[in-house]
């Protein structure tokens, strides 16, 4: 399965993983399954450490540059194509980077594994719930 995780969910990965449901940790920890991570989620990650609203008892912004060296994850390219995508993508929100990840999903066959509830009843988008 080839999954491209939410930001809250990658973080989680990262500095919680105990808030992942049994199935998508299962899932994610799974060898087999591609892990693919969005530099839209990179750049959110990056924002939530700059306002202190990640809590880690560890440096959040060093672990998490390091996991992007790991080779665990495979770069979701924000490329034309998913930019071409997002022009069609109707949320019930304004969020741009939820905008980003189901156009991300879209275009590159991903599913998106979240616990956002809004996300989980788009239309035409694979999900696997994170809670």
């Amino acid at each position: 399965m080839r999954l491209l995780l939410d930001t809250h969910v990658w973080l989680w990965c990262l500095i919680e993983p105990v808030r992942l449901v049994r199935r998508a940790a299962s899932a994610i920890e799974n060898s087999e399954n591609e892990l693919w991570v969005s530099p839209i989620s990179v750049g959110e990650a990056l924002l939530l450490c700059e306002k202190g609203r990640l809590e880690s008892d560890t440096d959040a912004w060093g672990k998490i540059a390091s996991s992007l060296d790991g080779g665990r994850f495979v770069e979701a390219a924000l490329s034309f194509g998913v930019v071409l995508e997002a022009a069609g993508v109707r949320l019930p929100h304004r969020d741009p980077a939820d905008r980003y990840l189901v156009a991300t999903a879209r275009f590159y066959d991903l599913t998106l594994v979240t616990a956002d509830e809004r996300l989980l009843q788009v239309p035409r988008l694979k999900v696997l719930p994170a809670r």
